[in-house]
């Protein structure tokens, strides 16, 4: 490892632009010594692993399954798995991979589509703002768990305003929920106002846990790739030892055996059949952070011959196996709450977001130890929310190098530092009173079906425009040839099986779409307007950045958009020795057309994003 001369964090943030030795990301012994790549494959499928494992298979993934039937609901969510899932995964991070280059430069495979690109990452920065703020109430909840007994423990809760509601056994389990929420939503954590209208003050100890969550993603990402491959090692397998460790536990409880048996039934919501595969398909999408430029930015710092198709596969059935496990652990404890209670497993719990923050926290209150117990499981939410920020903020970040080299190349940890202060006062709002409601907007609204419009655009220009079997042989480049036998089942998800699934989804996502609300409570109508502006504000760049490049190409309307439609020169693996002859002639085929056709100007793309 290369030794750095500057010895203090002021030196490391603040380098000589003029020494290029000094980016951060390179090491000696990286194959490119202009990006840097990951130091080991241990490091990628880590911080991969991380990324796609997030939140949502922690409490979105359970509560699917028990909305949908619990067991039944795992055939379709692994059938999509198989015919969208693994395809896609393994396309965007193929992509990446070959050219070396974050989701705004890997367009210059389709100059006209680009825009998609700049829309992934604008949708990677509104997520990081809310995405911070999560991981501060899972930092809120672990310092509140450390007192004994537990704030929301029973006999805390009995001398507060629930006692009377205690005393009536039938009203047992919504008072459990309308307590546990009293923690999360209410005054004692988020001082949550009556709605958007009343937005009040910043709540301070929440914009502190905001502070501190954001200290520790630029800490980890001071040195790009460099740092956060070695942090992964931690927070990518801790995870995965608090889950064990709490089916363990969950498995001994009374009760668990029925939560256990509701989710392996076979209990088929068949009256909503339609909505179960819709279900399994977008819980695909979110686990698996398709569309949001993630898988190419991490990708892209891989080794050129890497295998990727091997990898892809490793997380993804990672990424499953983890949603199932953390089922088995949540439903034990379901199984446990619903014998203490007397109801059935189906009707403890009937929220899906707050899952998490409604039956661990309870269980674990009446556990020996409970305060251990309780801190472990904040902690390992706290670990996997900031995998899934570290990509989200690399996405950002890698960009931003690709596109000014020049500029930025030696100013990594000043580039760093300053997005994560600009994303966390964009979070400010976030942790006031009504902050709940603003998370919980952009969630529906950003992080919804406008990925499903990007990935419906990233596959189509991918398979129909590049050239899904050109795309095919790039492929091999790397991993080497396959037989066309092997390609089939890959031909058939990309040209077909996964646009029309896209297809499906979108247009059932905006059918049957409901305005978001929050505890019961509705948005204003300013709400919903500010929603729609913020998918407006992401899909625009889409055909502003077309517009910009038809009117800076030359040519007739018709050269313009063909030239659009081709690659552009600098569309070929990064380092020169992995070209080989087929971009080397092509590279001389396009100079040399544009010399016996100078109207035609292939070279519509600059090596900036415009």
């Amino acid at each position: 490892m290369r030794e750095y001369r500057c010895q203090s964090f002021k030196g490391l943030i603040f380098r000589n632009p003029a020494v290029v030795d000094q980016d951060p990301r390179v090491d000696d012994g990286d194959e490119n010594t202009e990006r840097g790549n990951w130091t080991s494959k241990k490091e990628y499928i880590l911080s991969m692993i991380g990324y796609a494992v997030g939140l949502g298979n922690i409490w979105r993934f359970p509560y699917l399954a028990y909305k949908n039937g619990g067991g039944a609901f795992l055939i379709p969510y692994f059938v999509m798995l198989v015919v969208v899932g693994i395809p896609l995964f393994f396309l965007e991070s193929a992509f990446g991979q070959f050219c070396s280059q974050g989701p705004v430069n890997v367009w210059r495979a389709v100059p006209l589509i680009q825009g998609t690109g700049v829309a992934m990452v604008v949708v990677s920065l509104i997520v990081s703002i809310y995405y911070n703020v999560i991981i501060a109430y899972s930092l809120y909840y672990m310092f509140a768990s450390m007192q004994c007994p537990l704030p929301w423990s029973a006999p805390r809760l009995k001398v507060r305003t629930l006692y009377s509601c205690i005393l009536v056994k039938k009203h047992l389990s919504h008072c459990l929920y309308k307590y546990t929420c009293l923690l999360l939503c209410s005054n004692v954590a988020l001082q949550r106002s009556g709605g958007l209208d009343e937005t009040g003050p910043v709540v301070w100890h929440l914009a502190l846990c905001l502070l501190l969550t954001s200290i520790l993603v630029t800490a980890a990402l001071i040195r790009g790739i460099k740092s956060s491959g070695k942090v992964v090692y931690f927070t990518a397998t801790f995870p995965y030892v608090v889950i064990v460790i709490l089916l363990i536990r969950g498995v001994t409880l009374e009760g668990a055996k029925d939560g256990i048996d509701f989710y392996i039934g076979s209990q088929s919501n068949l009256t909503k059949l339609t909505e179960v595969w819709k279900d399994a398909a977008t819980q695909i999408f979110y686990s698996l952070s398709i569309g949001w430029g993630g898988l190419m930015a991490l990708a892209s710092y891989n080794n050129f011959h890497n295998n990727v198709f091997k990898d892809s596969f490793v997380v993804t059935l990672t990424n499953a196996g983890t949603s199932v496990l953390a089922g088995f652990a949540i439903f034990s404890i379901l199984g446990h709450m619903a014998h203490i209670y007397k109801t059935p497993v189906s009707k403890v719990v009937k929220e899906g977001f707050g899952l998490a923050f409604i039956a661990y926290p309870d269980a674990l209150s009446k556990l020996p130890i409970s305060p251990l117990w309780s801190i472990l499981f904040f902690f390992m939410l706290l670990t996997v929310g900031l995998d899934s920020q570290f990509a989200g903020i690399e996405v950002i970040t890698t960009c931003l190098l690709d596109a000014f080299p020049t500029v930025f190349k030696s100013k990594h940890a000043l580039l760093t530092v300053t997005l994560c202060s600009i994303l966390y006062l964009l979070g400010l709002p976030c942790v006031t009173r009504a902050g709940i409601y603003w998370v919980t907007l952009i969630d529906q609204f950003v992080a919804s079906w406008v990925l499903l419009f990007l990935v419906l655009l990233e596959i189509i220009a991918i398979s129909y425009i590049y050239g899904g079997n050109r795309f095919i042989k790039d492929i091999e480049m790397m991993i080497g040839m396959k037989t066309s036998t092997f390609w089939l089942w890959w031909r058939a998800c990309w040209f077909f099986i996964s646009p029309c699934i896209i297809v499906f989804l979108l247009i059932s996502s905006l059918v049957y779409f409901e305005p978001p609300n929050y505890g019961g409570i509705p948005y204003p109508d300013w709400g919903m307007t500010l929603g729609w502006c913020m998918i407006a504000f992401v899909l625009m760049w889409i055909p502003v950045v077309a517009g910009y490049k038809l009117i800076k190409a030359k040519g007739n309307p018709w050269k313009r958009l063909k030239s659009l439609c081709s690659p552009s020169e600098e569309w070929h693996p990064y380092l020169d020795v992995h070209r080989g002859e087929r971009y080397s002639e092509e590279r001389c085929h396009r100079r040399n057309n544009s010399k016996n056709k100078a109207e035609v100007n292939l070279n519509v793309i600059s090596s900036s994003w415009l």
